[in-house]
């Protein structure tokens, strides 16, 4: 995929941004995204890029070794698509579309490698596809919301399982617990063990900390009603200074009663700033008249796992407030957009990745 001779072109103002309101328009939500696959390879076929779907429904545009990849798909939840002085509204137009149409036409003007992937806010079946059947890049851009002016270069890893517990019924005016009550006093107890009080304000501190969070809880009668039963999906959030095996054990250890399973980990990742596409990144923030910024995210993204399986610089860029991530809310203004497409262009240019 990567090291292919590319001759760039210049994409207009208008058509960037009637790419990103077309991407925005265009219904995404994981499992969902052919539609929107369809338009943005149309975008960059008739920009003259090689481009094609994949089996997994990626969007992949081959180039030098500079490799722009944000996700196509987006949370559900129907926000109306409105465009009012300068500012557009639409599910998906920070997380991530803004990103995603941002490197597309970075790509085009650059020559850089592109890919749109699916199942970013699922299970990640996209970059996971991506990882196992492309050769190496030189660098990683992943898209997501930090601003035009700063750089993502942390996030937490993710690790999800389920406690399940069943107990014989007894009257319930007994007082052995049922199993809602094994099931609430276990994720009590791990809770308790991770300390996840830690301001939940304070990003910083909650970057650093393992987040314990209930997604899903059912429970009561069994069918037959000689017994109770109860489940948990829990999710944990993964600091770089904390495993993925260190979080099943504790919540192991806080087993009385009851069963957990578990599902594959991502790990945390961590960049360094000093590599030279955080340079690159430093640089031109300067050049637009932005003073850069350094985040580490409470979250986890495709970063995570590109930086897992490849040996060379991976960061995360993107135009957009990702407070506004998955709310009713999210908005992205046009001028952010615009800068972000020239810092992106300014970094793939300094590269000066050879095809």
């Amino acid at each position: 995929m990567m090291g292919t001779m590319i001759d760039s072109t210049s994409v207009s103002q208008a058509d960037a941004h009637d790419l990103l309101v077309e991407l925005v328009e265009t219904h995404s939500v994981s499992g969902e995204e052919a539609d929107c696959a369809e338009r943005l390879a149309a975008f960059l076929e008739a920009e003259g890029r090689d481009v094609w779907i994949d089996d997994v429904g990626n969007v992949r545009a081959p180039g030098n070794g500079v490799l722009l990849t944000s996700h196509i798909d987006t949370v559900p939840g129907d926000v109306p698509v409105e465009l009012d002085d300068g500012i557009l509204h639409g599910r998906g137009s920070v997380d991530a579309k803004g990103p995603l149409a941002a490197m597309a036409v970075a790509a085009v003007e650059t020559g850089a490698s592109f890919v749109g992937v699916v199942g970013e806010e699922t299970n990640s079946r996209g970059a996971r596809y991506l990882v196992s059947d492309v050769d190496e890049p030189e660098f990683v851009v992943n898209g997501e919301p930090s601003g035009w002016d700063a750089l993502t270069l942390g996030y937490r890893g993710y690790l999800t399982g389920t406690y399940s517990v069943t107990v014989d019924s007894v009257h319930t005016s007994r007082p052995e617990p049922n199993a809602i009550q094994y099931a609430t006093e276990w994720l009590t107890r791990v809770e308790s063990a991770f300390d996840t009080a830690a301001s939940d304000a304070d990003e910083s501190s909650t970057a650093t900390s393992v987040t314990v969070k209930p997604v899903e809880f059912d429970g009561g009668l069994t069918p037959d009603g000689f017994a109770t039963e109860a489940t948990v999906e829990i999710q944990f959030r993964i600091p770089s200074s904390t495993t993925a095996e260190e979080i099943r054990s504790v919540a192991e250890a806080e087993l009385d009663v009851g069963e957990l399973s578990w599902n594959t980990p991502i790990p945390p990742t961590l960049s360094s700033p000093r590599t030279e596409l955080g340079r690159a990144f430093r640089v031109a923030i300067r050049e637009e008249g932005g003073d850069p910024s350094l985040l580490r995210k409470t979250g986890t993204s495709d970063a995570n796992l590109y930086a897992e399986a490849w040996d060379c610089p991976v960061v995360t860029y993107g135009p957009g407030d990702s407070s506004l991530d998955h709310t009713p809310e999210e908005h992205i203004e046009l001028v952010e957009f615009d800068r972000s497409i020239s810092v992106l262009t300014d970094v793939c240019e300094d590269l000066e990745v050879d095809a």
